[in-house]
């Protein structure tokens, strides 16, 4: 595909961004369109998965057919076969009738297994049968039926573990990879995320009446380095709460609200604590420390203990600046600097527990910004954490202010 018909695509079902791994799996949904082929579609939930069987669909020979979507992990184990499969009248307790499934409803089209890896063992057996052979059985018959239906699933688990954990068939797993659609996280389509944002606060601002809203340079890089675990769901909820909290009421709401990344932080939730892995053994009961404030406090305590060397060095000079100098080892030197090797190692940092980590991290954020101008992302990468953590410092120094 060039890149017009690409953008008419992504116009058409209302997708935003130009990250080449989306334009990659939009790309081969449209090149295995025309087969039966079966579509296993992979990633994290929230990334968009559900426009992949649409396109595939409506761009294939089945377009004139039904089309279904079916979330398999919304469907209880218990009913889940009579669902997909139908029943016959008195199958089951509350079987007064009759009743199709989903795969005789989609016969001719195309039908949509979203959460695959939910499906129970049994009836994981019984859609081996129906890809393999088109064949099925309803709940409560023994009459084989038959079925012309293109399968697409998709899932946000590793199947490849869920096989090695035996918690999904083996052969099923072949089956439906037949070919593969990755569907990226939010957080590799960085270029992507502020064209989102802006796409939601504008429809939502259109739909209610409020003001559009932006943001600055530099809530644009808060926005962007954020690790968005809900993905574009997650983004999209954050876009509608800002525009309805910061934005005016307007007429058409023409008129737009700028905002800074004091403002963005706030509606932004802290997953790093939650996101860290549970550390084994006894914990202090004093609050944990971020990775990036251990990284700060560490440098803090380095550029300290060099600081005091210098100071040391200095004092010891002044000492000893009216006195007179001596040769020693072809070097000229003030009489009581023999050993500053000595005196050196005899220096013993602070212990940790004895300075104020918070206030440590503050000075040393104050200071990388007061080198670099108060530019936010060099002083990040100076530092070595997000530029983020010195967003949300800056924001907690400013709320207590």
């Amino acid at each position: 595909m060039d890149a017009q018909e690409l953008q008419i695509l992504k116009n058409r079902y209302d997708i935003i961004g130009n990250d080449p791994s989306l334009n990659r799996a939009l790309e081969t949904a449209m090149a295995i369109a025309p087969t039966d082929l079966t579509v296993l579609i992979e990633g994290e939930s929230g990334t968009g998965k559900e426009n992949i069987p649409k396109i595939i669909h409506q761009h294939s020979r089945r377009k004139t057919g039904k089309y279904l979507a079916v979330n398999c992990g919304a469907i209880p184990e218990g009913t889940i076969n009579a669902e997909l499969f139908g029943h016959e009248k008195g199958a089951f307790t509350g079987a007064v009738g009759e009743r199709k499934g989903y795969f005789e409803e989609a016969d001719g089209g195309t039908i949509f297994l979203d959460e695959i890896g939910e499906l129970p063992k049994e009836t994981q057996a019984m859609l081996l049968r129906v890809l393999q052979d088109g064949e099925y059985m309803k709940v409560g018959s023994s009459k084989v039926e038959k079925t012309d239906v293109r399968v697409i699933c998709a899932t946000n688990v590793n199947l490849s573990y869920a096989v090695a954990t035996g918690k999904f068939r083996q052969d099923l797993y072949y089956r439906i990879n037949s070919i593969q659609i990755q569907m990226p996280p939010l957080r590799s389509r960085k270029s992507d995320i502020y064209l989102l944002f802006r796409k939601f606060s504008a429809d939502f601002a259109a739909k209610y009446g409020c003001s559009r809203v932006t943001l600055d340079i530099n809530a644009i890089s808060a926005l962007s380095s954020y690790r968005w675990p809900g993905n574009i769901r997650q983004l999209k909820n954050v876009a509608e709460t800002i525009t309805a909290l910061e934005s005016k009421q307007t007429r058409g709401g023409t008129d737009k609200v700028e905002l800074g990344p004091d403002v963005l932080l706030r509606y932004l939730p802290d997953e790093q604590d939650s996101l860290l892995p549970a550390q084994a053994g006894p914990q202090s009961t004093g609050g944990s420390i971020s990775d990036s404030d251990k990284q700060m406090i560490v440098k803090a305590l380095l550029d300290l203990k060099q600081e005091v060397d210098t100071l040391k060095r200095q004092v010891v000079f002044l000492k000893n600046e009216e006195a007179p100098v001596v040769q020693r080892n072809g070097l000229i030197a003030p009489p009581h600097m023999d050993e500053p090797e000595e005196q050196d190692a005899s220096f013993v940092a602070p212990a940790p527990q004895e300075i104020s980590m918070r206030q440590m991290g503050d000075d040393l954020i104050e200071r990388a910004l007061a080198r670099h101008g108060g530019k936010v992302k060099p002083a990040a990468k100076e530092l070595g954490i997000s530029e983020r953590t010195i967003y949300r410092k800056l924001a907690e120094k400013k709320k207590k202010q």
